[in-house]
Formats: C-alpha cells, structure tokens, sequence
C-alpha cells in the first residue's frame, strides 16, 4: 500500500491547502462505494473513547506520537507493545515536550461533542455559519481527536483483509492505525472504508486515531436545514473479509415481465479472487418456512472480477408499500480447492419495478399515491447519532398514521432504517448528502433582494450566480458525483427506495446533470428526483416545495405539457410545512392529488421537531432547545421546530390530522347507502373489519345499537356500496342520533396490532321529526323575582340565586355570582370580565404575514370606550339593557361600533346580542370575533357537545369526531414546544366549565336555524404571555388563577405561512359587520 503521509496536508504554510479545505481531495484511500452488508466477522467499536477536544487542526495532538500524558489506561496497554517502527516507539520526542499541555477526556461513540461538553451546537436553516470563501474554512476550525484501542479477535484467519469502517462522521477527518495513516474522508452522512491489513498487528494490541474536523469544502454543500454537529455519530467497525476470496459488492435486480407476473432475478457480483471459486444463489420464502424457491450454483474462474448471475422466478410474490413481501437471498462463496466456504452474504429481496409508464410513476405496472414526510435523522438527547430502536419507533409510527412514503432529507440516513422499510413497507426517496442553499444570502443580500419579491423573480435574480459557486463549477463536479455514487452503492439493494434524489436545494447546475447521468446509468431500474431542476431535464418527475393549491393545479396543466399530454409526473417535495400549530388546508391538498392523475402526492415538511433537550429533567426545569438558545450566532431560531412530531417524537395535532386527510379509505352517505371508496394502491379492503356505533347527544351520551357492516371486496381505486340496515336507519330518524363507522385491522400486522384504527367517518341522519334541541336546559329558578339596584359605579341584577354586576363606567359585566360562588375574575387591566374579543395569540404561521399585519393595525391592543348604556325595560322575569361601545387600538383611526344587548333571565341566564360594526380604515381580516370571558380560577373543568377531543381550526379541522367531551383546561392546552395560540374546539353545540361542585357557566349560541355553532378555547396562559413566552417553562398563569374563556363565532385557521401559502380565503374572518347571539346559563352546584 503506497504510503499517504505526505498527502495528510493540515496547514497550509507551503501554498498547499489542507486536505479539509480543498474542493478536489475529498478522499484519500476510501474503499470504493459498495452496498451495505456487515459480515459475521466484524468487531463493533462503538464505546467510551479518549477524546481531546481542540479550536484548530494545528492545536490538536499528533496521532504518531505518544504523549506521557495521556490517560493511564491508554499508557499501561501500550507498555510492551511492540510497533514496526521507530516512529511509533512509546517516547516523548522533543516537539511532544513543547506542545501545550493537552487536556483528555472521555467521550461517547457514536456521539456529536457538542451533545458531551465540547463546544456548542449551532441552528441555522439557509445560511452559512462561516464566511463565504469556498473552498477554504474558518481558521477557527474545532477539532476532536478520538482515540482507542482494539485486538483482533483470535478467530478471524490470518489472511483476512482487514476494513476499518466509519457509517458517518461529521464533517470530515483523517484516521491513523497504529501510527500509520490509512485514510481521509468527507462527507458527513456517507460511509467510508479502508483497508487497514497493513497496519494491524493480529497477536497484540492496536490503537486507532481518528481527527475529525468540525468544518471542510464539503461543509458548503452540506448546509441542510439542522443543527451542526461535529463527531463520529454512527457505528464503527472493524471488519474482516476473505483474504483468498471475496465477494467486493453485489447489486440484486427484480426484473418483471411485460405482464408483472414472472421475475428474473438478476444478481452482479464484484469480485476480488485469487482461487476459482463457486458462486451459489439460493432464495427462500420465509412466509412458507424458509423453503427454498430456486437454487443455482455457477462456477467462476480467479481471473474474473465481475460476474452477472441469474435465476428465473416463477411468479413471486410482488413488494409494495401495500404488501411488503420480502424473500430471503443467500450469495455463498465457495472454494473446492481449499475446501471451504469462503464468504456468505444474506440479503431480503422484494420483488417490484418502478418505472414511467404513460407519464406516470408506476411500481408493477400501477400508478402510486405518495402520502409521505420529510424525516430528518434527530434524537433529542443524541442529535444525529439516533439509536436504532428510536428509528423502528419513527417509522412504526408513520405506518401507524397511514403514511406510506419517506423522503430521507437531505441525505442518506442510518443504513438500517432501510431495512426497516423493506419489512414494514414504505416507499423511500433515497436523497444524495447535497445542499448548498446558503449561496443564496450569499448573493441576495449584496443585491439587496427583498425578501417580500416573488420567490420565482428572487431565483431568477440569485440563482444563475449562486450555482456558480459549486453546482455549476466543474472544479466540484467529481465531489458532487462521489455524493451520488456513496448513496446509491450502499442502498442499491432495497426494494423499498423507488427513487434516487440529487440532493436539496442546491441550485441547478451541470454537476447535477453529471450525477443524474450516473444514476441512470447504474441504476436505470429507478427514477431520479431533484426539486431544483425546475425543467425536469435531469429528473424523471417535475418536484415543487410549498405551492399553493391553485398553482400546483395550474402547474399541473402547464409544466411539461404537449398539449394535453405529459411525459413525466407530478410530486410534491415538500408542501404544508409543519410549524407549531398547523399545518391547515391539508384537505384542499389531498383534494387536488385525488382528482389530478397527475399530482402523485408528496411529503410534509417535515416529520419532527429537532428540539435538543437542555436544563434538568423536570418538565418545567428543562425545555427543548433550538436556535440561539446556546449562544449560537448567527441563527435561525425557531425554524427547527417545524414538524408533525414534537421533539420526543410524539404525534403533534398536525399529525392526527394528517392521518385523518391522508386515510386510505373513505365513506360517505348517499340516501340509505354508505359509499366506500378505496384509496389503496395494491390491495382490496379484506384485511379490515367495519365497525359501527350509534349515538345521540343532549346533555349526555346516549349509546345506540352497534355492530359490523359486511364489507365488500372493493378493489383499488373503486367504491362499492353497503345497504344501512333497517335498524340503523330507525335509529337515525328517531335519534336525530350520529353514525360513526370505524375501519380496522383485522389481524395484527408487523406494525399495528389488530383493531387498529386505519380510516373512520361519521354522519349524521337529520329528519324533520328528529329533536334538535341539543343544549342542556337547566330548571328555571323557583326563588324570588328579579331585582336591579344600582349605584354611582354600577347596577346589580340578580335574586336570591345569582348575581350580576355591570360597571357604569365601562359598560361590562365585572362580576356573576350562582348560590354565592364567583364565577367570573376581573380583568386588572380592562377592568371588565366579559368584553367583545378579536385578538389571539400567533401561531408560528401567523408570524410572517398576518401577525404583522394585524399588530399593524393595532388588533393587538384594543381598548374599549363606553358610548351608552341604556336599560331598556325591567320586570320580574327578565331585564334588557343595552351597551354601546367604541373599540379601537390606540394612534389609529378604526375601530368597531359595538352594541351588547343583554336579556337577563330569572332563570340565571343572560342572553348576549351582539351588532359589531367596523369603521373607519380598518384591517381586511381578524384573528377572530366573539367574546372574551375571564373565569374564576376553579372553572377548570370544560364539557363540550362539538369537534374533539383535540384542538380544531377553520382548516384543521377533519381529524376531530363530535361527541360530548371533558377535559381539565390543562388538558385542552396543546403543549407546543414554541409557545403560541393552541386549544381552540369548532362547532360547539354547548360547552360548559364548572368548577368541581359542578358550578359554572355554559355557552352556547342562538342561530337562525336552532341549531347554532360556535368555537371556543379556554388556558391558563394569557395572549400575551403566549406571545412572549420563548419555551413552555416561560408560561405564567394569571396571578388571581383565573381561566381565559373565549368564546367565538369565527375564528381564522393556522396555514401554513411560516414556509408557503397563508389561510385560504374561505377560512379567513373577514373584517365586516355581523351579527351574533351567545347565551351564558349560570349553572348551580
């Protein structure tokens, strides 16, 4: 092996740039690219290692030399080790002796040091957290020197060809064996390999040093949206093959026939002989006990190093998503001449093409329906270095949520999480270790590019200049080529990566025309994906991020369209982007993939926050961390936390929702009929059970009759109909009663048990005989009449029952007592405990656009000014007064005339009439209209007849059920990670908080057709608190305890505008004059 010690260039004093820093070095002795496959004779190296932690590559210890200093244990096995050369004797040489005192600790593989003391991590989404200068890297360049020990094990053969291997190293380093350089590497998510034979001594013990540095070149087409990390962060093995014989790579090919009945099962082995060798295939099926499907034994002479075998297979089973049928492949290498086996690698096979076929993608022979997410590698305590039961956790969940698709974002992940995916059934987009989004700032910022242009006319300004940098650079062309062979070669042989992508957002440039000519030249079994080429030219499918529904369906007739034909597909890479409470107008989305053949669906952006957990272990002493809050600068804040899965990786609303939208079966009533429509790709629906329940509701639940519905066999893509029995239908008239039909596994599958839920819906039988009285009456009051007295200050109404006071300053109820217990708290600020309300806290998607549209317009400091207060007729049933106020934001020339008409009742009820009217230059849209209504501190138990149990918004919305629902109002708040507006439940029939005794007041509101809606929160947390709060343990409740109700009419949805299309039109509250009606019963114990 020809020495690399004078290749391993760390400074640059001579004019040479170090290998870290120098665009064309981006390996030294790596191995070539192969697929994944560790053998039985490997040693995990995983572990506590010494580690020393250094701000520059100069500062850090020279591997060659022993230090006295170091840890003893290290010092006590290199005593009597005996090394091959003077270099490498156990001494302190001269510039040992004058080399700064080093500091050796410990550290965790596979680990980031940021995550175990060494430094800081750092967030940032587009920009780059160094100066713009490739190929060259900050001075400041920190660096961790690893360093351990190992012995061979005693069974491996003497002649074996010893590897070292690293699965991913963050962002590049140098390794040394004993001394001995062996090999440098870049890029962070990729493996490498080195032949390290020469180097180990088998009858003693080694030493491994590994410099890993924290920035290289490749650090500028590395810039996804995640935290920088530095380390060693996946496994490390040592790894013995062959040394007679060996099998170098193998790539395992399913070819279909025309019909996709019969498979050739096509094998090409790379081979490294020194013998002639017989090569035997044998495939079993492990669903009929690992029988044997088909056997071959082939011979091959010593001279050949490259074999295609192949064995003819009679209709095997097929592998979808749907139908994840994996076959068991065992390669053996056999030598006669020595008399043994040399080598056997075992490998599950599924059978599938994926091709295009009448522009479309099609997997055998049958367009595809991508219900995906975006998943980055993230463990919250861990970063990067995610252990391999966090990632079964992941994606069981995604199969629990009826996601059937994964973009590895942006790069190739743990290489077991694709074996996963070939057993649980995922179709995977296997994504090159490539992004250099940060050119863009780079560029714009001196162009002075406003962030407000269409994006469309800020790329065609930016663009062109920033893939110069790299994409566009041929000096960076054989780097961006080794990203695409690294991927493909380690992953080529699982059935469930259906395609290739050339990395994210990385411009477009003829580097990516050089990878994708790659890829389809390997691998023209798959198709290949690359968002930024918005011409599709090297792309087998036209791929767009964040357009809203109208220009994804205008795209759709436009982009690459002949006519009316296309030759290629439709994705989204990523839409609905997934920040803290959202994403809304899923449903308009999914509308639009199943009524354009075109549109084959996409990924949310994206599947988990990346919250670093930080502080103690307590809920409220600890918090998940994101930009800034390491003193890291520059930052992207927030923007890390935009997934469907909060930090611990937990279902989040947005992911409940998801489910729901993205349900592969769906029903619907037409007269007596249920119609089931079947949303699968491969399958029929025998593998559910329909099940039903009936219920009515008034101030309970009233359970019905329930059962199964037989299911017909609805093949994909069609519907079939189910007669509803003689007795639901009864049931329905009489009840005016709801139908909910629940479809779910009938036995248990490698990733849900049976009775898992898969799709559900609900329907409701309306009849004009059917009752539609669904709130709560509650008994008039036998006590005395009513009684109004009034004061300079206020006027009380009430009877031996309640009481309510109205300030006459303000012209807003203060206080409401029901058999002496206070049911309301004033407010210190507004001095009113029932006043009009338009305000609520942002959302993480409100920030961008409406927030600072509505703060503009001063919606967020509204104050109130009284206009008259009339009592309008007074008897010993009921009493009518009526408020006028002005309300409007301070310096601003708009505001709402308000007129409150309250009807008192006897009975303890007040009856709100509500005629707002804006005036003057006011806003389009509002946040909401209703009332605000301040709680005592014991109204902490909420009963609702409406949308639950979970939060709902004008567009998210479909994954809650109607029913009659409790939760305290701890439990209605949703616990984002970034506090924001949260909690609020849609059309609400009746909602009720009580205190424990059962005291309390109950909403509901009076409609034109009896039957009125209205939607409500109620927190502990105040809008402002909300708003400032920067983590959950930053929330406050109010000082008196009190609840903050609202009570609402109309209410915004979230969007998605963080990243992409605000609220749709239909689910903004227009800034107009309306009318409303809200009863409020005070309820005794």
């Amino acid at each position: 092996m020809p020495s690399l010690e004078s290749n391993f260039v760390l400074s640059t004093g001579q004019g040479e740039l170090p290998d870290y820093g120098n665009e064309l070095v981006f390996q030294r002795n790596r191995l070539p690219a192969r697929a994944y496959h560790i053998p039985a004779t490997s040693l995990l190296l995983n572990g506590t290692w010494d580690f020393q932690y250094a701000t520059n590559p100069l500062e850090a210890p020279e591997p060659r030399k022993h230090d006295s200093r170091v840890s003893s244990d290290i010092e006590s096995v290199l005593e009597g080790t005996t090394l091959d050369t003077p270099d490498h004797s156990i001494q302190d040489t001269e510039s040992s002796l004058q080399a700064p005192d080093l500091e050796w600790t410990k550290i965790n593989v596979p680990g980031h040091w940021q995550l175990q003391g060494h430094g800081r991590p750092q967030y940032t989404n587009v920009i780059y957290p160094f100066p713009v200068c490739p190929p060259h890297v900050p001075t400041e360049n920190p660096t961790g020197t690893y360093r351990r020990t190992f012995s061979v094990p005693s069974a491996w053969d003497e002649s074996s060809q010893l590897r070292l291997r690293f699965e991913g190293v963050d962002s590049s380093f140098h390794v040394w064996v004993n001394g001995h350089p062996a090999g440098y590497h870049q890029g962070s998510r990729n493996p490498s390999e080195f032949d390290v034979s020469a180097f180990v001594t088998r009858d003693s013990i080694n030493e491994i040093s590994v410099r890993v540095y924290q920035w290289c070149d490749g650090s500028y087409i590395e810039d996804q949206d995640q935290w920088w990390l530095s380390g060693i962060y996946r496994d490390v093995y040592l790894l013995a093959f062959p040394g007679e014989a060996r099998i170098e790579d193998f790539f395992v090919k399913t070819i279909l026939d025309e019909q996709y009945k019969d498979a050739t099962l096509a094998v090409s082995l790379d081979l490294a002989l020194t013998v002639d060798v017989e090569v035997s295939l044998r495939l079993r099926d492990s669903a009929q006990g690992n029988q044997i499907v088909k056997s071959d034994t082939f011979s091959v002479q010593a001279d050949k190093s490259k074999i295609d075998l192949s064995l003819q297979i009679p209709a095997p089973r097929k592998w979808t998503a749907e139908t994840p049928t994996l076959y068991g492949l065992e390669i053996t290498l056999r030598s006669k001449a020595l008399d043994k086996t040399l080598q056997t690698i075992s490998h599950n096979v599924g059978f599938r093409s994926v091709e295009l076929k009448d522009g479309l993608m099609c997997v055998n022979g049958s367009p595809i329906l991508l219900r995906g997410v975006n998943r980055h590698d993230h463990h919250p305590h861990h970063g990067r270095a995610v252990p391999l039961s966090f990632i079964k956790k992941d994606l069981l969940l995604m199969k629990q949520y009826n996601v059937n698709a994964l973009r590895c974002s942006h790069y190739p992940s743990h290489p077991r999480l694709y074996e996963l995916c070939d057993e649980l059934g995922l179709w995977v987009m296997d994504e090159a270790d490539l992004e250099c989004h940060g050119f863009y700032d780079a560029i714009a910022r001196p162009l002075n590019i406003p962030e407000e242009m269409d994006y469309g006319e800020r790329k065609k300004l930016a663009f062109p200049q920033a893939a110069a940098f790299t994409s566009d650079n041929d000096v960076w062309k054989d780097q961006y080529i080794d990203r695409m062979e690294q991927v493909l070669h380690r992953d080529k042989n699982h059935a469930s990566i259906i395609i290739w992508s050339l990395g994210n957002e990385a411009f477009y440039g003829k580097n990516h025309q050089a990878m994708y000519d790659y890829a389809k030249r390997v691998d023209p079994g798959r198709l290949v994906h690359y968002e930024g080429d918005a011409d599709a030219q090297s792309a087998d499918m036209f791929s767009y991020m964040y357009p809203s529904v109208e220009t994804l369906l205008k795209l759709s007739k436009t982009a690459g369209v002949d006519g009316d034909k296309f030759e290629k597909p439709m994705i989204l890479c990523e839409y609905a982007h997934a920040m803290g409470n959202g994403p809304g107008g899923l449903e308009d989305y999914q509308e639009a993939f199943r009524d354009n053949k075109r549109l084959q669906g996409g990924y949310i952006w994206e599947w988990a926050n990346h919250g670093l957990w930080t502080g103690s272990e307590s809920e409220r002493g600890g918090f998940y961390a994101y930009g800034g809050d390491f003193g890291d600068t520059p930052n992207d804040n927030t923007f890390v936390m935009d997934g469907l899965c909060f930090s611990n990786h937990t279902p989040t609303p947005g992911l409940v929702e998801f489910k729901k939208v993205i349900e592969p079966v769906r029903a619907s009533v037409r007269d007596e009929d249920i119609i089931i429509e079947n949303g699968y790709d491969f399958v029929d629906l025998q593998h559910l059970v329909a099940v039903y329940k009936l219920e009515s509701f008034t101030d309970s639940t009233q359970i019905g009759p329930s059962g199964e519905l037989p299911l017909p066999d609805v093949k994909p893509g069609e519907t079939a109909t189910v007669r509803l029995s003689q007795d639901i239908l009864d049931y329905l008239k009489a009840s005016g009663g709801w139908l909910t039909v629940s479809f779910r596994l009938r036995a248990s599958t490698s990733w849900a048990d049976a009775g898992h839920e898969i799709a559900w819906f609900q329907h409701r039988l309306i009849q004009t005989d059917s009752p539609t009285a669904s709130v709560p009456q509650y008994p008039a009051s036998q006590s005395s009449a009513l009684q109004l007295r009034s004061s300079k200050v206020e006027y009380s109404v009430g009877n031996s029952d309640f009481d309510i006071r109205f300030c006459r300053a303000r012209g807003s109820i203060t206080s409401w007592t029901v058999g002496g217990v206070p049911l309301l708290a004033l407010d210190p600020e507004t001095r009113a405990a029932i006043i009009p309300g338009f305000w609520r806290s942002p959302t993480d998607n409100d920030r961008p656009k409406d927030y600072l549209y509505w703060t503009h317009y001063g919606l967020d400091m509204l104050t109130s000014q009284l206009r008259d207060f009339t009592i309008e007729s007074v008897d010993a049933s009921t009493i009518h007064l009526k408020i006028k106020t002005y309300i409007s934001p301070p310096i601003l020339a708009w505001g709402f005339d308000c007129t409150l008409t309250y009807t008192i009742s006897s009975s303890g009820s007040v009856r709100i009439k509500a005629h707002i009217l804006p005036c003057g230059p006011f806003p389009a849209y509002l946040p909401r209209v209703g009332l605000d209504v301040r709680l005592a501190k014991n109204l902490e138990n909420a009963s609702w007849f409406g949308l639950g149990p979970g939060e709902s918004y004008a567009d998210k919305r479909s994954a809650q059920r109607v029913g009659i629902w409790d939760k305290t109002v701890e439990e209605l708040h949703t616990p984002y990670e970034v506090p924001q507006e949260n909690g609020n439940r849609m059309d609400t029939r009746w909602v009720k908080m009580a205190s424990q005794s059962g005291a309390g007041i109950q909403a509901s509101r009076v409609s034109e057709t009896g039957d009125g809606m209205l939607q409500w929160a109620a927190s502990q947390y105040s809008p402002k608190v909300l708003e400032k709060a920067r983590h959950p343990r930053d929330l406050v409740v109010e000082d008196d305890g009190a609840v903050l109700w609202r009570v609402d009419v109309e209410g915004a949805g979230v969007g998605s505008a963080a990243c992409g299309p605000g609220v749709a039109e239909g689910s903004m509250v227009k800034c107009e004059e309306v009318e409303f009606e809200i009863v409020l019963d005070g309820v005794l114990a």
